[in-house]
């Protein structure tokens, strides 16, 4: 059975992305789909595409997906249209241009889980992320970049999550960087992602064949392939440094509970503004049965309950957790069980040890 590749693009809302999808639409010779993702009621999007001369072939067809996003509301009607594109013989790739505010982990995560239930004839490529290089380079490294009260502080961890999962980076709006800028930027979206392939790019002008492989995507590599994965699974964390810019990157990483005024306190007045990215779990003596999802990027931190402690579970709960799940005890503590502090930071010129010595103090027993 011939299998259709389905590929993912994503980025920040004016990074480029339908740009993009012209571009390659112009350059595609094969019979292709689309489906085009905006959460408002009026897909601006696919009214863009539908207007070029290159949606005019006769073997094109187009999805539009309004009023929600493929990553979560419309997940089941997103893989229903792919299911039913890809049944069409006349489709030999599928292209996806994802809303700007999607997590392109979700969207794949969406995707396997439906594979593994349904014998489909469509399988996930390649992830490809457009990042409006201009816009990297102000939020990191213009120091006359005055912060923005008013900014939405998921933003920007949300465009770190686009980084961090895909494995082709497109460095876009090249031109408003001379090449110095295009390296410092270059160089901090290498050490967020280090094995995705990075392309600089004005205008969204690459190659599809760069970007479009057409293997089928490991879930598993990706998801390990982000220095804050990376950092967050070796067993001993090692300070990673670059001799240009000075990025390097460190865990901490403790077991006694966080005391939420101090931690509070650390970040409002201490914090330093030399770190780029960090994210982690950690939790709270105040809250001993809630893990916390730590995230930081560009001046915004946002901390959201994600799930609870295994440790908060009843002792009949967590038997049946060992019983189906051994491994869980690998890491199990006599004292606070799976309960952890685990943050990765990575940053410019960073004092490891003073942030180390300042997160100490916010730890209780």
């Amino acid at each position: 059975m011939k299998r259709v590749p389905v590929y993912l693009i994503t980025g920040y809302l004016g990074s480029g992305k339908t740009t993009l999808l012209n571009n390659i639409l112009r350059e595609d010779n094969c019979k292709t789909a689309l489906i085009v993702n905006d959460l408002g009621s009026v897909n601006i999007d696919a009214s863009l595409l539908k207007n070029k001369d290159n949606l005019k072939k006769e073997d094109m067809k187009m999805v539009e997906l309004s009023n929600g996003c493929i990553c979560c509301t419309l997940q089941n009607e997103f893989m229903t249209q792919i299911e039913e594109l890809s049944k069409n013989k006349n489709i030999e790739r599928i292209l996806v241009e994802s809303s700007g505010i999607s997590n392109p982990a979700n969207i794949a995560n969406g995707f396997l889980q439906y594979q593994e239930f349904i014998k489909t004839k469509c399988y996930l490529s390649d992830i490809i992320t457009v990042v409006d290089s201009n816009y990297i380079y102000n939020k990191y490294y213009n120091d006359i970049l005055e912060y923005d009260e008013n900014s939405d502080p998921d933003i920007i961890n949300l465009i770190m999550d686009q980084i961090e999962f895909c494995n082709v980076i497109i460095m876009n709006k090249c031109d408003l960087l001379d090449s110095d800028k295009q390296d410092m930027v270059y160089d901090l979206i290498r050490k967020l992602q280090s094995e995705a392939k990075i392309i600089k790019s004005v205008n969204s002008n690459v190659s599809m064949n760069e970007i479009l492989s057409g293997k089928r995507l490991d879930f598993d590599k990706m998801m390990e392939s982000s220095e804050i994965q990376k950092a967050l699974t070796r067993e001993e964390a090692q300070d990673e440094v670059n001799p240009d810019y000075g990025i390097t990157s460190f865990v901490f990483e403790n077991r006694r509970p966080l005391d939420r005024n101090k931690f509070e306190e650390y970040l409002d007045k201490d914090f330093p503004d030399t770190i780029i990215r960090a994210k982690g779990y950690i939790w709270f003596k105040e809250a001993p049965s809630n893990v916390g999802l730590l995230e930081y990027a560009g001046g915004e931190m946002t901390i959201t309950k994600t799930g609870s402690w295994l440790g908060s579970f009843s002792k009949e709960e967590q038997e049946e957790v060992f019983k189906n799940y051994p491994e869980v005890l690998d890491d199990w503590d006599p004292v606070y069980q799976d309960r952890i502090n685990q943050i990765v930071f990575i940053g410019r010129d960073l004092n490891k040890t003073e942030i180390l010595k300042k997160l100490d103090m916010c730890l209780v027993d």
